[in-house]
């Protein structure tokens, strides 16, 4: 079996990948279902998109009837992330969408629009609400994976993902953060096939081992291969 190493590491890109503005996530059917047609992108070099993506976060930012959909928020972050891009700051950008838009608003969606696809993906799924995500989005490098993964095994609540990514960017470790709120980094429950579960079991017995130690290994090498 392969070693069995706490400290090994994988490189998490923790930022966004993709073009700002691109629809990767919201145009995927297997995520966002028929919706995904409605699907609009933002090109932050294209003046017309610009002016679109202004009047979309002035709209975003008034209309408090699309709170609950996801899909929406979504299209609302990439708005703003691509205005900033677009005039070339977040004051500019606050100025160009009017209103009573402000400086922070697109700030803290603009983040949400720069978060890894990975995280991104459980937004429009309505795994992780948009307000969550604004705080996950606060934090930086494996933090953000660890406190958006612990918001969905741990269910953790909306202010408690506030507080978590307070105390990181405090300089208390992501662990310790979750720790303090009843949330373990690491844990979560699988269920396996009948079959899987009994040979799991076999082996860990007789290697002396719990059974997540087996796991470990066995994802080291599918992750490894």
């Amino acid at each position: 079996m392969t070693d069995r190493n706490p400290g090994r590491e994988w490189t998490h890109p923790a930022d966004r990948e993709e073009p700002v503005g691109e629809p990767v996530v919201r145009a995927d059917p297997s995520v966002t279902g028929e919706r995904a047609r409605e699907a609009v992108g933002f090109d932050p070099d294209d003046p017309e998109s610009v002016q679109l993506a202004a009047e979309t976060v002035r709209a975003f930012s008034e209309n408090t009837v699309g709170a609950e959909d996801n899909v929406y928020m979504l299209r609302g972050a990439a708005a703003c992330a691509a205005l900033v891009r677009g005039v070339g700051s977040y004051k500019r950008a606050a100025e160009r969408a009017g209103g009573d838009v402000s400086v922070s608003f697109i700030r803290k969606w603009a983040r949400v629009h720069d978060l890894p696809q990975a995280i991104r993906r459980h937004v429009a799924r309505g795994d992780i609400a948009p307000t969550a995500a604004k705080h996950i989005a606060r934090v930086s490098g494996d933090a953000r994976f660890a406190l958006a993964w612990a918001t969905l095994d741990g269910d953790l609540t909306v202010r408690e993902v506030r507080r978590i990514a307070s105390a990181v960017n405090a300089g208390t470790s992501a662990a310790e953060a979750l720790a303090d709120h009843g949330a373990t980094l690491g844990e979560l429950t699988v269920r396996l096939p009948p079959e899987l579960y009994l040979e799991l079991r076999r082996r860990a017995s007789l290697e002396n081992v719990p059974p997540e130690d087996v796991l470990a290994d066995a994802l080291t090498g599918y992750f490894e291969g």
